[in-house]
């Protein structure tokens, strides 16, 4: 007999206040994201042997990019009208949330470009390494949505569902449905789309073998997963109810063929022959130094 495991959520988003400041948990996901990201991303720049003011120049051109393009995502790709109307509230209504990651990612991608030209760097070679920070914080920032109690999902008979009690203050606990913690699904796919992209950069050096691969991976599981996830989500628009596939699916499907594409490319070519890294000559030095003594 499997027990009900039905999850009573009524999490305070509110970390703690300031006056009539808020520090939220969503925007503390945010900021953690973004710094494991510029952490990791110095990571990579120092394993492959790169001076120090290209990590450095990565929070302009690749964190900044990513934040506006969010904010931009969401205005313009969910609440058009209203924006479009108030511009102003794209700014003054930051406080409020309203963040989409597509919009994220084409933010992303203009700055990684941007970012590339400025270090004189191969693009594809800023796409490939990006994706692994872009994995692990995706993972992060939909638990700040979880902790908003906002992108849920459809109404289910699942022992693992959640009653998100903030969404149905005026009914009783036994009223409320037991909706798809759908945040969960993702943060747990975008995990194990990191996990991948982890051992393709540092155990089969994709990185530097098959420029492009890493790129086009993580498109198609960040993407793929959101795609086949929106099904058992509810609509975040009143627009979308009558539409077939709604604004998050359709958004997805060019990212999922610019990565079906980006990873044939990739591995259609001849690997690459490439010098060992920084840390692996020294290694080696070290081991030669220590057999003639």
């Amino acid at each position: 007999m499997i027990l009900p495991m039905t999850v009573v959520w009524d999490f305070d988003p509110v970390l703690f206040s300031i006056g009539t400041f808020d520090i939220r948990y969503y925007g503390l996901m945010w900021a953690l994201a973004i710094l494991g990201g510029m952490l990791f991303f110095d990571r990579v720049c120092r394993r492959e042997g790169l001076p120090q003011q290209v990590s450095e120049s990565i929070f302009l051109y690749g964190i900044l990019a990513t934040v506006l393009g969010a904010r931009l995502g969401h205005c313009l790709f969910y609440e058009p009208g209203y924006f479009l109307t108030h511009p102003w509230a794209i700014v003054t209504g930051f406080r409020n949330g309203g963040m989409a990651s597509h919009g994220a990612a084409i933010g992303l991608l203009i700055g990684l470009w941007l970012f590339s030209r400025k270090n004189r760097l191969p693009y594809v070679w800023s796409l490939d390494r990006i994706m692994i920070p872009v994995a692990i914080g995706g993972a992060i920032v939909r638990l700040g949505n979880l902790f908003n109690s906002e992108i849920v999902g459809c109404a289910t008979e699942a022992s693992w569902g959640f009653k998100f009690v903030r969404l149905y203050r005026n009914l009783p606990l036994e009223q409320i449905p037991v909706q798809h913690p759908t945040q969960i699904y993702e943060a747990l796919c975008y995990v194990a789309v990191f996990v991948v992209l982890a051992i393709l950069y540092y155990g089969r050096d994709m990185g530097r073998r098959h420029p492009g691969v890493m790129f086009g991976v993580g498109l198609i599981g960040i993407f793929l997963t959101r795609f086949l996830i929106e099904f058992v989500k509810m609509e975040q628009e009143s627009f979308e109810q009558n539409m077939l596939l709604n604004m998050g699916q359709l958004l997805s499907i060019p990212f999922v063929l610019l990565g079906v594409w980006s990873v044939w490319s990739g591995m259609r070519r001849t690997p690459l022959s490439l010098p060992s890294l920084p840390e692996e000559r020294t290694a080696g030095r070290g081991t030669k130094q220590r057999r003639t003594k």
